[in-house]
């Protein structure tokens, strides 16, 4: 089947589904108290499956699919891809069935999603000693980690971790975006407007990640803690210098380009309100929605769109309709990301608005992509 060829086409195409689903459900539980009883809880849920259900999807499809670019060696396909669709789909429907009771299952399937995703990468990486990349499966198992976090405290082996695990797994989602968007957010813009040379300055290239690094940490073994602002302060700075070297006026003229580049600075903008918040500027509460809508919705909606439409073998363009789902996307960032820490009392209203904002770009992007993904390749080549 065409959908099993290469790991983009069915985690980006659950990814999509998903993200109507689970911000859909998300919705009703918030504002109107009917969320469906799972191993989680419904706060629980939503955090957890934000994080390690929806954008695990999107990370499985895009490492699979820039694995194979990097070594060019197959990854997963087939059958194996199909299992590795089957696991991350187990592991989003079994917390509802009546298996609560047993809750050991729905920790083990859960927890297995990222060490068979490492495994099915750390092959092509190894044969070819992709030295540089071998980050990606320490990443990965970083996700393993924070996620077992959550799953000790479910069965009653820890206590007051799954907070931990939460926040973990957002900063490592974060440090991955700031090291693949260094990459290649600079190449698609200096690939796409002839002429255009991104600056890259060697120390913010260091500093950008680096201080994303020791935020982390600091944040795991400090949270909320003066010293953790300071840091915030540092990425949100040198991750800023970074993306103005990056920046050319050009970029608006090319909604795959802007998008990008929009998406990253909601993640400088996720670091400044959370050093805000570290100092009392604002509430700390607040300081989230800037990465999860922001950072995390507008950068994977910008890349799915983006890497489908490249390895599909179809033009780089999209249409009115998909540069209006980039426009709701940012839209509901705001909502939530922004207004909130202005308007706390309009925070029930303001979570339906931009959860439905939300809901449309994927629906917009699932009634585009959809056919893409489950389609032959343009130029007849296999992938």
């Amino acid at each position: 089947m065409i959908i099993f060829a290469l790991g983009f086409r069915p985690f980006f195409l659950l990814a999509g589904i998903f993200a109507v689903v689970l911000i859909g459900e998300w919705i009703l539980a918030f504002v109107a108290g009917l969320g469906l009883a799972n191993y989680y809880g419904a706060i629980g849920w939503h955090s957890h499956e934000m994080i390690f259900g929806f954008t695990g999807a999107v990370i499985a499809g895009f490492l699979l699919t820039a694995v194979r670019n990097w070594t060019e060696i197959p990854t997963a396909a087939g059958v194996r891809l199909a299992g590795l669709a089957a696991l991350w789909c187990a592991g989003r429907v079994i917390p509802f069935t009546g298996g609560i009771s047993q809750r050991w299952l729905i920790a083990t399937v859960d927890l297995a999603f990222f060490p068979a995703l490492a495994i099915a990468l750390s092959v092509p990486l190894l044969r070819k000693k992709e030295k540089r990349n071998l980050i990606f499966l320490a990443l990965l198992a970083g996700l393993f980690a924070a996620n077992l976090l959550i799953h000790l405290e479910m069965n009653g082996y820890t206590r007051n971790t799954a907070r931990a695990g939460i926040f973990l797994g957002l900063h490592l989602i974060v440090l991955l975006i700031v090291v693949m968007g260094g990459r290649v957010i600079p190449f698609f813009t200096e690939r796409a407007l002839q002429g255009f040379a991104p600056k890259r300055r060697l120390p913010m290239e260091w500093l950008s990640p680096l201080s994303v690094l020791a935020f982390l940490v600091t944040e795991l073994l400090l949270p909320d803690s003066i010293a953790g602002g300071v840091l915030s302060a540092l990425a949100a700075v040198s991750n800023g210098v970074r993306l103005i070297g990056w920046y050319t006026k050009r970029i608006w003229s090319v909604p795959l380009l802007w998008v990008l580049h929009v998406g990253y600075a909601w993640i400088v903008a996720g670091f400044l309100l959370k050093a805000l918040g570290s100092f009392g500027v604002v509430p700390p509460q607040f300081t989230i929605h800037a990465f999860t809508v922001g950072g995390i919705g507008v950068l994977t909606l910008g890349m799915m769109a983006r890497v489908s439409l490249g390895h599909t073998g179809r033009p780089l363009r999209i249409s009115t309709s998909m540069t209006l789902a980039f426009i709701l996307i940012n839209l509901a960032a705001i909502l939530r990301g922004i207004i909130p820490i202005l308007f706390q009392q309009w925070l029930p209203p303001l979570v339906a608005l931009s959860g439905s904002l939300w809901i449309a770009a994927f629906t917009i992007f699932l009634g585009i992509f959809t056919p893409v993904l489950t389609q032959s390749r343009a130029n007849g080549r296999p992938g």
